[in-house]
């Protein structure tokens, strides 16, 4: 387990938040659907909101929401800014992950449903070719961009790429809209929604994914209408539009001419990647914007707390490390230096968990984990002083370690079960920081238990066994 955490760690760095590392600053502006109606805090609130459930929901953890005056808010993510054409593949990952921020700030994500007009049905269907070449230039141009990453290219065919690519997805979203305006909307919308779940198209052997959505009883009603509807008619669709734009349009079988479609659930496919179908999940969960926004301003942040204040922090933490390591040596000797090299295990399952889990380490988060470090230490506490109450009465020192290790269990899990509790109420009902902090903390109680009853019994044991000039007694009582 040790050389596992030891090269897990090797080979994934850790995720610092904003306080530590800095990251980018996006700043929107709220539009008042009327000139002369001024947005009040109440609506600011409601726009920091539904943004705050987006980016939540795209795992962008530890950002930092916040209204501004009276039409601004300002969203901080905490990214890596790499030096231009220094680093290809870290370079796109940032402008990928504030690509996938703005959307999520700027998109209303109002879900409606519409019947193509009978009118219209030539020009759909020239309009649906234009849209699949406009598609084919996205994938090619993708594809490209994704190539010359990997190859580390030259920045300057890097960003003509992206100038091509971006003239692409312009043409594709604007043929979009156009087909949204041939469908005449029926009430069915976003309200009626229940649950919406990005899963694998079957139908595709997993190369592209759908949207799974569940209506609300009236929904479900709707809907069903709507597909009978549709279903009259072998030359109509169905459209499913997501502010406007067209996002698929199905046919629907005779089948369903007398019912429609029941059972209020419905599937968005089409050829969406795993990226595009997660972020209309979390658009379409996260709620609509009740108002429009743009983004007026995007600039790097550096580090809220400042390099030397980190510095001294985690120097104080060390300080206090190593003071505690030697009086656990002082005072309890052999069973003291077991303690140590169980607490330097213990570090090390800790940061391997949260490079994997990924857990965004913030400077409350590390205050959680050196806490959990003065916790585990009093659980090796417990057990050394059951262990010499043992030695006292006169049991061998094989039989005095057992029943040390025995009897301090319920006590160590008491103390831990409590902390945990404590920590899942912060989790739950805190955020941001408040969050991080119970986050570290709840992983360092629950891999306390397990560094303290498992690892320093079998270190221990193990070096009884091993060396059996360790077996005085001496080794085992207090520096008279």
């Amino acid at each position: 387990m040790v050389l596992a955490a030891a090269v897990l760690l090797g080979n994934q760095s850790l995720q610092l938040g904003l306080d530590l590392r800095g990251g980018h600053q996006l700043s929107a502006r709220v539009l008042s659907p009327e000139p002369q109606v001024v947005l009040t805090a109440a609506d600011l609130d409601g726009v920091k909101s539904v943004i705050q459930r987006r980016i939540d929901g795209l795992g962008l953890a530890q950002t930092r929401i916040q209204t501004v005056g009276s039409d601004r808010v300002v969203v901080q993510l905490p990214t890596v800014q790499p030096t231009p054409g220094e680093d290809a593949e870290a370079e796109a990952t940032v402008d990928d992950t504030l690509q996938q921020a703005a959307n999520q700030i700027t998109k209303k994500a109002v879900l409606q449903f519409g019947v193509l007009r009978s009118s219209e049905v030539d020009r759909y269907t020239t309009l649906v070719q234009e849209r699949r070449n406009a598609q084919v230039a996205v994938l090619l141009g993708e594809q490209q961009l994704e190539q010359l990453q990997r190859s580390r290219g030259d920045g300057e065919q890097r960003r003509a790429v992206r100038e091509t690519l971006g003239a692409s997805r312009t043409t594709l979203d604007q043929l979009e809209q156009d087909i949204g305006q041939l469908f005449d909307l029926r009430p069915l919308t976003g309200d009626d929604l229940v649950q919406a779940v990005a899963e694998p198209n079957l139908e595709s052997q997993g190369e592209y994914y759908q949207l799974s959505l569940t209506f609300s009883a009236a929904g479900g009603q709707a809907f069903a209408d709507l597909t009978k509807e549709v279903a009259a008619d072998a030359n109509l669709r169905l459209a499913i539009l997501l502010d406007g734009h067209a996002i698929s349009e199905p046919t629907v079988g005779p089948e369903f001419r007398e019912n429609g479609i029941t059972g209020g659930g419905a599937r968005i496919t089409g050829t969406f990647t795993l990226e595009e179908a997660r972020e209309l999940e979390v658009q379409l969960r996260g709620g609509s914007l009740p108002y429009e926004t743009e983004i007026v301003e995007q600039r790097s942040v550096g580090a809220t707390l400042g390099s030397d204040n980190v510095r001294r922090s985690l120097s104080a933490a060390l300080v206090g490390l190593a003071l505690v390591s030697g009086l656990m040596v002082l005072i309890y000797r052999l069973p003291g230096l077991v303690a140590v090299a169980a607490l330097a295990i213990y570090a090390l399952f800790n940061l391997a968990i949260y490079a994997l889990v990924p857990v965004v380490l913030t400077l409350p988060g590390i205050a959680g984990l050196i806490l959990s470090f003065g916790m585990a230490v009093d659980a090796n506490v417990l057990i050394f002083e059951r262990i010499r109450e043992e030695l006292r009465s006169g049991r061998k020192l094989y039989q005095a370690v057992e029943t040390g290790f025995s009897r301090a269990f319920s006590s160590i899990l008491d103390g831990s079960v409590t902390t945990l509790i404590s920590c899942l109420a912060l989790g739950y009902l805190g955020s941001g920081l408040v969050r991080g902090f119970a986050i570290t903390l709840g992983i360092g109680v629950s891999l306390s238990l397990f560094t303290s009853l498992v690892c320093s019994r079998t270190l221990l044991k193990t070096s009884l066994f091993l060396y059996p000039a360790l077996r005085r007694l001496k080794y085992f009582q207090p520096v008279q």
